[in-house]
């Protein structure tokens, strides 16, 4: 297990992070998984032996249940790790117990460490944009937990590459904690991130987090043009993200031939391909067995060629998108070409 740098912080984590969601199995995130204690302690102490230092939970995953279950798992090995959890969503019936507000957040962070068993959180991440609550106001509120030492590092998830650099500069205005990273949908079957957030984070120096890599279980390798081959799994009770079927229907086909090549499981290769992304600093995987578990750690060891990258980059390519292929045609400065716009209608 290699360990990168996170952002322009100086610590280090691992580039393979376990996420927390099958933890628990209370009200909606029963489709996702529904681990026990004795479960859960099983996946994060194979993560902790096998080098992971980087856990992933969030509040609202079944109502709490699971930041207290990775707590637990945690134990006296706290200290050697880096968690992250999350606040936004709806934690109770009252018109205040969600969003971005100064109140909701004070009041979840305090709920989160008593869940969590811990006296500080190394990443608070703010789980998804908030409409109604002034981003000022939210980055207020986190940027006191900072200075209060409740909270290391502040983080976001699911925001627009617009909103992410309102928020940054409005922390630099005034001198408030920024936003060190975004945990962002990224997978081989899901690459409009690139469009305009990956050029963001390359730019300002963050570290990118992607969920869902198998794009919610589709590039495990058990979905063919033939139908599911496994009915227990989860998209077929829970079918997110979306994808194009026949798209990647396309691409698993490639994939597949890739992982032949290296002894290895789809699943694999797909988690190898963002590893292989310079702009990625850790991916986020989930699992509800220890044999889906071995399989994800085993990706870390995936080293795909040149040859293979660009075949697994043709095949999932994004189309062309307005500004996007205007600014391509134009890079080329030189007097008299037309190189990329020759390379752009040949598309």
């Amino acid at each position: 297990m290699k360990h990168r740098r996170f952002a322009n912080t100086g610590i280090y984590v691992s580039e393979l992070c376990l996420g927390a969601m099958t933890f628990g199995g209370l009200g909606p995130f029963q489709a996702i998984g529904a681990l026990g204690q004795a479960e859960a302690d099983t996946l994060v102490h194979r993560s902790l032996d096998a080098g992971v230092n980087f856990f992933d939970t969030a509040n609202v995953y079944s109502a709490g249940r699971s930041e207290e279950m990775l707590g637990a798992a945690l134990g006296a090995r706290r200290p050697d790790v880096i968690v992250a959890t999350k606040v936004r969503g709806r934690m109770g019936d009252g018109p205040n117990q969600i969003g971005l507000s100064r109140a909701h957040i004070m009041q979840e962070c305090d709920a989160s460490l008593r869940r969590l068993g811990t006296d500080y959180i190394d990443l608070y991440q703010i789980h998804g944009h908030d409409p109604i609550t002034d981003i000022q106001e939210t980055l207020g509120a986190l940027n006191d937990l900072v200075r209060a030492g409740k909270v290391r590092y502040i983080g976001c998830s699911n925001l627009t590459a617009w909103q992410l650099m309102k928020a940054l500069g409005i922390s630099r205005q005034h001198g408030l904690a920024e936003f060190v990273s975004t945990q962002s949908y990224y997978s081989i079957a899901g690459r409009e991130l690139e469009r305009e957030m990956v050029p963001l984070v390359e730019d300002q120096g963050l570290a990118l987090l992607p969920w869902s890599p198998l794009a919610g279980g589709f590039l495990s390798g058990k979905f063919t043009r033939g139908g599911e081959s496994d009915p227990a799994a989860r998209r077929v009770t829970f079918d997110f993200p979306p994808v194009d079927r026949t798209r990647v229907y396309d691409i698993i086909d490639v994939m597949r031939d890739v992982a032949a090549a290296h002894a290895a499981s789809v699943a694999q290769i797909a988690l190898a391909w963002l590893l292989h992304q310079s702009v990625v600093t850790s991916v986020i995987i989930g699992a509800k067995r220890l044999d889906q578990l071995d399989d994800n750690l085993g990706s870390v060891d995936v080293d795909l060629t040149d040859e293979e990258l660009d075949r697994l980059n043709t095949a999932s390519a994004l189309s062309p998108e307005y500004p996007g292929w205007m600014q391509v045609i134009q890079t080329d400065r030189a007097p008299g070409t037309t190189r990329n716009w020759d390379q752009y209608l040949k598309k």
